[in-house]
């Protein structure tokens, strides 16, 4: 008696493994390239997985920079499915050399303009959108007898001297966008002035976004050009900074979704392009992360988020953006990169 039922267990788990098995097998595995922070990888993966069980994401991350040269070197053998959560200056460069599958996902004609393709069918569809803040220390500041500044032009005064860190742009896409900023408030030839004056103050250039405002919170550096929600969760820990929205306007940027061209993928990839789109992803994951997302109509601003935020991004080219972006880094590198810290 006792061998039949350890048998028909031994059956029952031999049965139940084939299953899992069989499930695990029937699985799509889309490859998503992406520049998310690290600690949204999970929480996205798991939110769609939930809804999507027989779709398995498998994240390659790193930099916006980073996995926008890995894409375009991989141009002729795409390793990708889908690029979920890169910057949308990136995914029209990609765009312009044929690297992306059109498709409208379900459901994305709901979304703010500026946050659709206005190809048809569309080549991106944007998420969240996230614009260049100054962070400054305000004890630091006081020290050092500091303006509070006001402008951009603010930064050269002598009293920020080794006192400002901002993101290399090479590397990250907010350093990038606090360039097109520049360039649009000022004119190409009087931002390359400004950034000649600032980079006298520049202590660092970083490889993170993120990681300016952080310094400035911990009183490592007087003033960090970070981005918004950054600056505003430092804040809301307690951290001594000061968010200014400088009077010219800022330069921003946009996560997006695309498909890539060739996927083996394609349902499984335009599933999760329609998921992408929806009032769950915009309110449950980019709103946890960003204040300005595509869905219209949420509000989710966290606490110290700058209140005029949304009126302060500029009117950026976009397209311009992407097409003239080598041309800027290549410059932007040979002016000042001696100051970048190691990678």
């Amino acid at each position: 008696m006792l061998r039949r039922v350890l048998m028909s267990g031994a059956a029952a788990i031999a049965i139940a493994l084939s299953w899992s098995a069989a499930d695990a097998q029937q699985k799509t595995r889309l490859t998503v390239y992406t520049a998310l922070e690290n600690d949204q990888l999970q929480p996205y993966k798991q939110a769609f997985e939930a809804d999507n069980p027989d779709i398995e994401i498998q994240w390659v991350r790193d930099s916006t920079g980073t996995m926008t040269a890995r894409f375009l070197a991989e141009k002729d053998n795409p390793r990708a499915d889908v690029v979920w959560g890169l910057a949308v200056t990136s995914l029209i460069l990609f765009d312009k050399a044929g690297l992306v599958e059109p498709y409208t996902p379900k459901g994305a004609e709901a979304l703010k303009p500026l946050f659709r393709s206005t190809a048809t069918p569309m080549a991106w569809t944007g998420m969240d959108a996230w614009l260049a803040v100054v962070c400054v220390n305000t004890v630091e500041q006081k020290k050092a007898n500091a303006p509070m500044p006001a402008s951009w032009n603010d930064l050269t005064d002598v009293k920020f001297k080794g006192q400002i860190v901002m993101p290399n742009p090479s590397s990250s896409g907010t350093g990038f966008l606090a360039i097109a900023g520049w360039i649009k408030a000022m004119g190409e030839a009087q931002a390359w002035s400004f950034m000649d004056k600032l980079h006298d103050n520049v202590a660092v250039y970083t490889h993170s976004g993120s990681a300016p405002c952080v310094q400035a919170a911990r009183g490592e550096r007087m003033v960090g050009i970070g981005f918004d929600m950054r600056g505003a969760s430092e804040k809301s820990k307690g951290a001594p900074i000061e968010l200014v929205l400088p009077k010219e306007g800022s330069g921003w940027d946009m996560e997006a979704t695309a498909i890539v061209k060739g996927t083996k993928n394609l349902a499984a990839a335009q599933r999760l392009a329609d998921w992408t789109v929806t009032r769950k992803a915009n309110e449950q994951l980019y709103g946890k992360y960003y204040a300005i997302v595509a869905m219209p109509g949420l509000n989710v601003a966290p606490p110290n988020y700058p209140a005029n935020a949304e009126p302060s991004m500029l009117p950026l080219d976009l397209t311009w953006m992407a097409q003239n972006r080598e041309r800027i880094l290549a410059e932007w590198t040979k002016r000042y990169d001696g100051k970048s810290a190691p990678r």
